[in-house]
């Protein structure tokens, strides 16, 4: 074989023994042939792990290597190593070198490199640097830097610093009310004038706010005497007080001189003083500003508090309270004395209200004057009361009123609306109003009393309102033939204010009241606005009006009016009669008309016919005679209201008869308890029967007539008034009557029930009870039943339909006595049956008849006619 041929087979066999050491090779040598020993690269030579570890180099030398650490490690033995005997571990570039990164800037180490970042406060301005090793890191906003391969740019920051005031986005940083101070690396902020820190006096926004500093109370004189500091937000203000003015010349409030600046400031009668700050006004006598020495002096005139001297004028009872009045009075128009002794406003006002209190507790207002003379006097009182309040609003409260007064005071007239209310009612005015278009006296008032008690005195005196007195906005059907009635429906009320003009107000006042029953209005019953208006009639001293009220409107609580004038205010009920149809006139005249008649012949049977004589019987005639005489009058005279004295008289007599028929009745009850109860002497004496069936009655009417004389006759009937509650006094003694008369039956009824069921009852005698106790209890259901219907045909509910039903069975109740008492009763009917013969019969049979008859036969009449007789039996 050539040569070529060896060598190549040689190549082959140190291929596939080149990794194994030659017998005889030293450490980092591996045998090359039999004989050759050749160097190993461990630095390339390895199999899972590089021979010199992490972050290192190495370096190849001949039969061995050695490790250095890459840039950013540090060796932990000498700078060559080899494993095991040293490693690299990381170096801390930032403490190694402190200023590595420049000034301004914060180094931070990082595996094998460090990174340099500016401070806070400081932004990056320039970069300085060079190419270093592959290894080191740098972060920051780095422009790109060519370097040779292998190297990496290197850099120094250069960081200036940041002015947080000047650079921000959307809020500054140190908040509002506040000054921004910038400094290295940072800054500061300082309050506002007028503001102050919440901390210290420099700050940051981590750290403290600015508030707003109240210089009023950090510095008391800031504005300096005589004048008021307000303090604002970021700063104050200064106000003279009243009584200065702030002076140019000096800077500081000086003193206002009033008398010579506002010419009259105390008005024609009264001495203007100056003071410091102030000024005051001295009234001559007959003067007064009422106790304010800033008011200008308007006269003042005590002479309506003076009692009335005429005989007769003076009003019982309100005599220390026109004393105290004029006491005050006085004193106010007196300069300097009497000012010592003067009572206060309050003081005054508590007075004066107790003195009402006493007068209206010792009974109800007997006429017009006296409630004249209380409405008037209250008035004035309160116009010279309410100056000397020190409070803009005053209420009191006592048992008989109630007041409720606002005060404004000052240099020009007040104006805007004015509310006062209480319970029961409410005025709505103005200031304007109330201080009117004369001489402004340096105060305004408006009043509202409310009196509690005084609609039961003044429940009258309504002869002023007329058909012509009606509103107009009224569009119920009650425009009918009669006058209505009238009657109080709300408390009564003052209304005042300082002007004196209040005949013909340019605004009219509104007035809201409270019903005493809740009521709404329907065609029999309408409300209607009124006050009290004096002096058309001096003797009668004053009567409700509709003069200048307007009803605004009303529903069953409450009625608004519309008053252009002030006085003393309420509402009235006006209460139509039911008109006086040609059909109810008819029905009354023919229904009466037969009662009448009936009500005659019962009284002539039981006159006449001797055989029922008896105290029932008696009873029973009286009775009609009572129920015969009323319903003529009734039928005569009880819509003739023309004349005063006429009516009065008319319904006297109804008064007087109508008890009387309920007296009889009465009587009937007890006579049929006695012959219940007792075997003998059943019978009432005459003069028993009389005084109780006429002489209570009588009595009754005497006592009424003597108390309330005015109480019979009404403008629609000649019957009893319902003012006062008079008419009970019909209705008191009638429904006591029923009451006494039902008990009576009860017992009778029960009584009857047991002699029923005894053992040997005498049935005739208890069937004529039975039969008189049916017919009496009948009897008192058809008159009580009436006089119920009557009830709510004279009271205020009445309506058409209780107006018929009363006249239906006032009408009937003859007949139907007439019937019970006389057609249902046998002996009655056998009379009635001798009669008709007698009048039938020829004369000159009934001559044979009369001849004939022997005494026998009479004796066997008289003894039937006395069996159908219960009490002959009894």
């Amino acid at each position: 074989m050539g040569s070529r041929t060896l060598l190549l087979i040689l190549g082959l066999h140190f291929t596939v023994l080149g990794n194994l050491e030659a017998k005889g090779c030293d450490p980092g040598f591996i045998a090359k042939g039999r004989t050759l020993c050749v160097d190993t690269d461990e630095c390339k030579e390895w199999d899972s792990a590089p021979p010199c570890g992490s972050n290192t180099m190495c370096y190849n030398t001949h039969g061995s290597y050695y490790c250095q650490c890459l840039p950013g490690f540090i060796s932990t033995t000498t700078v060559n190593f080899t494993p095991p005997n040293g490693d690299c571990k990381d170096l801390d570039e930032c403490q190694e070198t402190p200023q590595l990164c420049g000034n301004n800037t914060i180094c931070l180490n990082t595996i094998g490199s460090y990174n340099c970042q500016c401070q806070p406060g400081f932004r990056v301005s320039t970069y300085t640097g060079r190419c270093a090793g592959l290894h080191l890191t740098l972060l920051g906003n780095l422009e790109a830097i060519d370097c040779k391969p292998g190297l990496t740019f290197k850099t120094r920051k250069s960081c200036v610093d940041i002015d947080e005031c000047k650079e921000w986005d959307s809020t500054p940083p140190c908040g509002s009310n506040t000054t921004c101070y910038n400094t290295q690396g940072s800054f500061y902020c300082q309050c506002l004038p007028g503001f102050i820190s919440t901390t210290t006096f420099k700050f940051t926004p981590l750290t403290g706010e600015c508030k707003d500093l109240d210089e009023c109370q950090e510095t008391p004189q800031v504005c300096g005497s005589n004048a008021s500091c307000l303090n604002t937000f970021g700063s104050y203000n200064c106000q003279c007080q009243p009584g200065f003015r702030f002076s140019n010349h000096t800077g500081h409030c000086a003193d206002t001189d009033e008398c010579n600046e506002t010419a009259g400031i105390c008005g024609e009668r009264g001495t203007c003083q100056n003071q410091e700050g102030s000024y005051s006004c001295l009234c001559r006598t007959g003067y007064s500003n009422y106790g304010n020495e800033q008011a200008r002096c308007s006269v003042l005139t005590c002479d309506q508090f003076k009692a009335d001297e005429a005989p007769g004028q003076t009003v019982p009872g309100l005599a220390g309270l026109l004393s105290l009045m004029r006491n005050s009075c006085l004193a106010l128009s007196n300069s300097g004395d009497a000012a010592g002794g003067r009572l206060t406003g309050e003081i005054l006002l508590e007075n004066v209200f107790t003195e009402i209190d006493g007068f209206l507790s010792q009974g109800i207002l007997s006429n017009s004057r006296e409630v004249s003379g209380l409405l008037g006097t209250v008035e004035d009182a309160m116009r010279l009361i309410g100056p000397q309040l020190r409070d803009n609003h005053t209420t009191m409260e006592t048992d008989h009123t109630e007041a409720e007064i606002a005060v404004r005071r000052g240099q020009t007239p007040p104006t805007g609306p004015i509310s006062l209310a209480n319970d029961n009612a409410r005025l709505d005015t103005s200031w304007e109003t109330a201080t009117g278009n004369g001489t402004y006296p340096g105060f305004t008032l408006a009043g509202l009393v409310c009196y509690k008690t005084v609609e039961r005195s003044v429940n009258n005196s309504f002869q002023y309102l007329t058909d012509t007195d009606r509103d107009t906005d009224t569009d119920t059907a009650t425009s009918t033939a009669s006058k209505p009635s009238y009657q109080i429906s709300s408390k009564v009320v003052t209304a005042l204010v300082s002007n004196p003009a209040t005949d013909h107000l340019t605004q009219p006042v509104i007035l809201t009241f409270k019903h005493l029953q809740g009521r709404a209005e329907s065609s029999e019953m309408n409300y209607t606005c009124v006050f009290w208006s004096e002096g058309r009639v001096h003797e009668e001293g004053g009567a409700w009006s509709r003069r200048g009220c307007t009803k605004v409107t009303s529903n069953a609580t409450h009625t608004v009016c519309s008053c252009t004038h002030l006085s003393s205010f309420a509402v009235l009920m006006a209460l139509y009669p039911v008109k006086d149809t040609f059909e109810l006139r008819l029905l009354t005249w023919l229904g009466l008309s037969v009662s009448v008649v009936c009500l005659l012949l019962c009284i002539l049977t039981f006159w006449l016919c001797r055989s029922i004589q008896g105290t029932r019987t008696t009873i029973h005639l009286h009775l009609c005679v009572c129920l015969f005489i009323a319903d003529l009058v009734f039928l005569t005279g009880i819509s003739h209201t023309q004349s005063k004295g006429g009516c009065r008289v008319v319904a006297g007599l109804l008064h007087l008869f109508f008890l009387g028929s309920f007296s009889w009745m009465l009587l009937e009850g007890v006579q049929l308890y006695r012959m219940v109860v007792l075997v003998f002497n059943t019978t009432i004496r005459p003069l028993y029967l009389y005084a109780v069936g006429y002489g209570l009655p009588l009595a009754i009417v005497i006592i009424s007539a003597t108390t309330y004389p005015d109480g019979y006759g009404t403008t629609q009937h000649c019957w009893l008034s319902l003012e006062r509650g008079f008419i009970w006094s019909f209705f008191g003694p009638v429904c006591t009557i029923i009451i006494l008369n039902v008990f009576f039956f009860i017992i009778t009824v029960w009584r009857l029930a047991q002699k029923l069921s005894s053992l040997n009852p005498d049935l005739s005698n208890l069937r004529k009870i039975k039969v008189f106790t049916v017919t009496a209890v009948a009897q008192l259901c058809v008159l009580g039943t009436m006089w119920i219907f009557g009830v709510f045909q004279f009271q205020e509910e009445g309506t058409v339909v209780m107006t018929y039903l009363f006249t239906i069975l006032n009408s009937l109740q003859g007949a139907l006595l007439f019937i019970m008492h006389c057609l249902l009763n046998k002996t009655v009917r056998e009379e009635y049956g001798k009669l008709l013969s007698y009048i039938c019969t020829p004369q000159k049979k009934r001559y044979s008849e009369f001849s004939t008859t022997n005494p026998s036969s009479s004796q066997s009449q008289g003894s039937r006619d006395a069996q159908n007789t219960g009490e002959l039996q009894i």
